[in-house]
């Protein structure tokens, strides 16, 4: 296990991103409890790309409910459909905000998050959970992004 991350703070996002990948993996390799690894990988992206806030919510009993995260207290359950998080769940495929005042049906968790992306993870071809990350700027998210989480949700599916 890693015991810390190499990442040049000089380096651009897609750089970020494309050092961080690898040590997640490695992060988790050989460790089967999915709490201490959701948290590691919280953690570790929320570290390296300095998110306002970075967390898993897992599907239990027909809702989403709060897992590991880092940053701000945060919505413990969230609804089908609810907010951004319950939209990916229930459209099953990533969703990237810019502007979180104008995604209806917001769910304001903290008045500081303005823009947002949220990833599916599936096992058995249904969410078993999301990744929620929320930035305090607008327009934080892009492509680079949605791309890079998606190779990590692929790093999480494997746990899973």
């Amino acid at each position: 296990m890693a015991e810390e991350l190499i990442i040049a703070q000089s380096a651009d996002k897609a750089e970020k991103y494309e050092t961080l990948i690898p040590q997640i993996e490695s992060l988790v390799l050989g460790e089967s409890d999915l709490v201490a690894n959701l948290s590691n990988i919280a953690a570790a992206l929320k570290q390296t790309m300095d998110f306002f806030w970075v967390g898993f919510y897992l599907v239990k009993d027909n809702q989403l409910v709060l897992g590991p995260f880092q940053g701000p207290i945060a919505c413990t359950r969230i609804n089908l459909g609810k907010g951004v998080c319950g939209a990916s769940w229930k459209e099953k495929k990533t969703i990237l905000v810019p502007n979180v005042d104008e995604f209806p049906g917001h769910i304001a968790c903290s008045s500081a998050s303005k823009s947002e992306i949220v990833l599916p993870a599936f096992k058995n071809n249904e969410v078993a959970l999301v990744l929620d990350v929320d930035s305090d700027q607008l327009n934080d998210f892009d492509q680079t992004d949605a791309e890079a989480l998606e190779k990590v949700m692929r790093i999480v599916e494997k746990l899973l």
